[in-house]
């Protein structure tokens, strides 16, 4: 495959996980069962001080959601704009990098979330690592000549 066909498909992968995350950020406050409704509750009406103002469990929650979603999309834009000049200088210095990254997103998301979320951006990781050894990749050796 050629590293651009790759960019793009992790690029397609993180939108995937992109629209996934979206959904649970939207939704998060909808408890399937009591017991989680009132954690919820909880989340929602505990207000402490920090650093100056009065904040919510709940509101940090929402916030971290809503910052996730910004880094998603700034992933996805980042590879398919690398994916457009595979194989050039900067590529070959972000991809690498933008790779263990990837990669370090699907074993925190295993180890704290889900195993879907984490295979989907695994899968993404490897995909942007392998784009680094297909013909036509940076200038890193390649493995498939």
């Amino acid at each position: 495959m050629k590293p651009k066909l790759l960019l793009r498909i992790a690029a397609v992968l993180m939108f995937l996980h992109t629209m996934g995350h979206t959904l649970g950020a939207l939704t998060w406050k909808t408890a399937p069962n009591p017991a989680v409704g009132l954690v919820i509750k909880s989340m929602e009406t505990n207000h402490f001080e920090f650093m100056g103002r009065s904040a919510t469990l709940a509101s940090f929650y929402d916030g971290y959601g809503f910052i996730m979603l910004l880094i998603l999309l700034f992933i996805i834009i980042l590879l398919w704009l690398l994916s457009a000049d595979a194989g050039n200088s900067l590529s070959a210095r972000l991809v690498p990098v933008l790779a263990v990254f990837l990669l370090s997103m699907g074993v925190i998301e295993y180890i704290y979330f889900f195993p879907f979320a984490a295979a989907i951006s695994f899968i993404a990781g490897l995909c942007t690592l392998a784009s680094l050894f297909t013909k036509g990749g940076s200038s890193r050796p390649v493995l498939n000549t």
